[in-house]
């Protein structure tokens, strides 16, 4: 059946047939990002999905294309978030029973979602790779049916049907950017693409820390890296699908790398300008508008998911707000005596500075009458108050030094 996959007649196929389980996601135009690009940016918000993701789409077309045999053997997959809950909502929708193998790191709350459709949750393995392994395991022990994560080609032709809502809402969108981990986003995406249109540009971004696709092109082979290190957990895939290479060989344009320090940066643009929660890797695309050197284009951003458990967000809001620079922290050094501490905090106040945090210090040094230092978490407006902060300090006689924010 994967051969007859990825055409023009297999994606319109997929296409009615995920509507019966995914909400519209129309197009948000960006004022924001319009107006930073000088490009017309829209935002394709996949993490509007039921269960968060894009991921269902492949789940269950994949599962459209199976026989009643395959099915009743029962289905297994493995994965830390969202295509082990697409899988678990597609066979709940097929009545079908579902396994997922999922890595014992994975978030309690991506656990529960999984099992709330249904699905018996194995937790095994600190990685996926681990993990898939155990599933393979499973799999041939009991006869299961097992559906990969990206490297099949009916998984992907599901996940290119976002192409086909694209190009119907926007039919002279110029450039669609798409989040890599595996390819099969990539892959369903930019073929549906130049099926539709050969004109249209479609970008794949990854991040810096686990771009596997980028390497194996590079290599022009499937290459697998020696290790992975991003936030962008949905991405961070050392070996990219053998069967979607050669459709990414002949229909990606270009892959655009971002570090994760610009996805946190992305995270706060969303949340402010838009007010959607969106995780690491649907950020990605976000982050690589930036990269493209164009004006005047019309572009969307393949938003793939916004599966974020609270404490990753609250972390991520945290350095996001000090890579912006409106949380820092500075030491100066003052005399040990009554008053001094006042006067500082008086200064600050005086540039409508926000002092957050204090930490007295008065072992710094020996000489106590000489040296105490204080070091001051500030709230600022961003990078030009922050220098009028320090500016402040510094007319009244301190040497004010920044120093790695603590919150």
């Amino acid at each position: 059946m994967e051969e007859k996959m990825l055409t023009l007649e297999k994606f319109e196929e997929a296409s009615e047939i995920v509507k019966r389980v995914t909400l519209e996601t129309k197009l948000v135009f960006s004022d924001y990002f319009s107006a930073q690009t000088g490009n017309k940016v829209y935002l394709k918000p996949e993490n509007m999905q039921f269960t968060g993701a894009y991921k269902v789409r492949g789940a269950y077309y994949k599962m459209s294309t199976l026989s009643e045999e395959e099915r009743a053997k029962g289905l297994i997959t493995a994965s830390a978030g969202n295509h082990a809950q697409g899988v678990a909502y597609a066979a709940k929708c097929y009545g079908a029973k579902a396994t997922i193998v999922m890595p014992t790191t994975t978030p309690l709350i991506k656990v529960n979602r999984t099992k709330s459709y249904g699905a018996e949750v194995v937790l095994f393995g600190d990685v996926y790779d681990e993990a898939c392994a155990k599933a393979y395991e499973l799999a041939e022990e009991h006869g299961y049916t097992f559906i990969h994560p990206f490297d099949d080609l009916a998984v992907a032709t599901g996940q290119g049907t976002i192409a086909m809502e694209i190009v119907k809402e926007l039919p002279l969108v110029d450039y669609i950017l798409v989040p890599i981990g595996g390819g099969g986003l990539a892959t369903g995406v930019s073929t549906l693409a130049k099926l539709l249109n050969p004109k249209i540009k479609v970008i794949g971004v990854e991040p810096a820390g686990a771009n596997c696709m980028q390497a194996s092109l590079a290599a022009d082979k499937v290459v697998t890296l020696p290790k992975v290190n991003t936030i962008a957990d949905g991405t961070a895939v050392k070996t990219p699908g053998g069967k979607l290479f050669p459709y990414i060989k002949a229909n990606l344009d270009d892959v655009i790398t971002v570090e994760d320090k610009e996805l946190v940066v992305a995270f706060l643009d969303m949340v402010e300008n838009h007010k959607m929660v969106v995780e690491n890797s649907g950020l990605l695309t976000v982050a690589a508008l930036k990269h493209l050197d164009v004006k005047d284009k019309k572009i969307v951003s393949i938003l793939s998911g916004g599966n974020m458990d609270v404490i990753t967000m609250s972390s991520v809001v945290q350095q996001g707000l000090i890579l912006r620079d409106r949380i820092f922290t500075v030491s100066v050094l003052l005399p040990d005596k009554p008053g001094e501490l006042c006067r500082v905090s008086g200064i600050i106040a005086g540039v409508n500075g926000n002092v957050i945090k204090l930490e007295h210090n008065q072992f710094v040094s020996i000489n106590r009458n000489a040296a105490v230092e204080l070091k001051i978490t500030l709230e600022a407006f961003g990078t030009e108050h922050k220098h009028r902060i320090m500016e402040a300090l510094e007319k009244e006689g301190y040497q004010p030094r920044q120093v790695a924010a603590v919150i």
